[in-house]
């Protein structure tokens, strides 16, 4: 039956970024499918989160884990220590990110690195190396959170802009070696949705609105609306699905 295989039942999915917003929404949603979930975020409580409580609520485990994806360092004492609990993911699912907001005039060095660290070389790293895990098993799904600005080239975040390109890159460039090798590569470049990082322009009254305006579904996104793409992404249902960047962002790149 084709609702089977939107079940994750068994499965184990590493989620980056689970804290808040769109990654807490991703995990709600890989939880409800029925799996069980390690979380990370920097700031991420290591017992009694609200992520945490959430996933146990639906009867599914919980592990969790801080990491500052901007050190390289980091990342690798990341890794080691999830492969020593876990010897297996079978859904990986690189979210975390961060937007430094500067005309690109002023958009010095420092803001370049650590939105480039975060939002492509992290996703990179934990893509090589529990994509490494998954070709040796036949199977896995990697979910990258790509950006309407993989496509677009946005307003005053250059970095933001140009790490967001690279991952739409980069999920082609992974499915190319990994597809026939079982393990399909994808990305979910959401549209605009009300989080902490589109604050900012939130609270901008004349851009929000001309932003509004110009989404067909007439309305910001939710970080729920990213919850049915993921789950998709992640499960048997699809399969034959690889190399694809879904939008989801109320029509907006279809205007």
């Amino acid at each position: 039956m084709i609702l089977d295989q939107f079940r994750l039942t068994g499965k184990v999915a590493l989620v980056t970024g689970c804290r808040r917003g769109i990654g807490a929404a991703m995990t709600a949603a890989l939880a409800e499918a029925g799996a069980d979930i390690i979380g990370v975020s920097a700031s991420l409580e290591l017992a009694g989160s609200d992520t945490g409580n959430m996933v146990a609520g639906l009867g599914r485990k919980f592990d969790a884990y801080q990491c500052d994806f901007s050190q390289r360092e980091a990342i690798g004492e990341f890794v080691g220590a999830v492969k020593e609990r876990h010897p297996f993911i079978d859904i990986l699912v690189c979210n975390a990110g961060t937007i430094k907001r500067a005309p690109a005039a002023q958009h010095g060095d420092a803001l370049w690195d650590e939105v480039m660290e975060v939002n492509l070389r992290a996703p990179f790293v934990l893509a090589r190396e529990f994509g490494r895990d998954m070709i040796q098993r036949g199977s896995g799904k990697i979910i990258f959170t790509a950006s309407l600005l993989s496509f677009q080239g946005g307003i005053t975040v250059p970095g933001y802009a140009a790490s967001k390109g690279g991952i739409a890159q980069l999920t082609m460039a992974l499915s190319n070696e990994w597809a026939g090798r079982g393990v399909c590569v994808n990305a979910i470049a959401p549209g605009y949705i009300s989080t902490d990082n589109t604050e900012a322009l939130r609270g901008d009254t004349a851009r929000s609105k001309a932003i509004e305006a110009r989404i067909p579904a007439g309305r910001w996104g939710t970080p729920e609306d990213l919850k049915g793409a993921t789950v998709f992404l992640a499960s048997a249902a699809s399969d034959y699905v690889s190399g694809t960047i879904v939008t989801v962002d109320g029509g907006w790149m279809g205007r």
